[in-house]
């Protein structure tokens, strides 16, 4: 079985990278944006290390979604929350694990009904591979190789973990 990493250490290293980034592209005041419910979680650890002065936004997704006609309206969609301007600014997208892509595209096209930003980074906690849409992540807290049975799940907020999940 695949050991599962250390969340806290993952959320470091990924604001590490965050910065180095963002301070390579001269990016000032960047937005975050914490996909629910997972990327929040996510979203508000990594706001915090990288001590942002704008405050984070959430986007629920579930009417964007492309498969809504075959899975149908999740029963606890909340609205999404964009507290700032997304013309022409920075936004930093957060979501816990990328796997198809498909959750990645749906808040990109939520984000475009807002305004156009400036530019978009992707980041995730965990990058499971699997693609179905070509979309990556700029920075991903670990890459993991699972097989198509095997989903993992982010468990908080607190404290945030990681369970592995047999789907047959």
């Amino acid at each position: 079985m695949t050991p599962l990493p250390d969340i806290d250490q993952l959320l470091a290293a990924m604001a590490r990278n965050l910065k180095t980034r963002l301070d390579n592209l001269h990016v000032r005041e960047p937005a975050m944006v914490g996909i629910h419910t997972g990327g929040v979680w996510v979203a508000q650890r990594l706001h915090r290390l990288l001590d942002l002065t704008q405050p984070l936004g959430s986007l629920d997704i579930s009417f964007y979604r492309d498969d809504f006609v075959r899975i149908g309206i999740n029963p606890q969609v909340r609205p999404s929350h964009l507290p700032f301007s997304v013309d022409d600014r920075h936004i930093i997208l957060v979501d816990d694990v990328l796997h198809t892509g498909r959750t990645i595209r749906a808040a990109l096209n939520e984000i475009f009904d807002y305004g156009r930003p400036a530019a978009i980074t992707l980041a995730v906690l965990i990058d499971r591979g699997g693609r179905e849409l070509p979309i990556q992540a700029d920075v991903a807290g670990q890459h993991l190789a699972l097989d198509s049975h095997t989903h993992i799940k982010l468990t908080g907020p607190e404290p945030l973990a990681l369970k592995l999940q047999t789907v047959r």
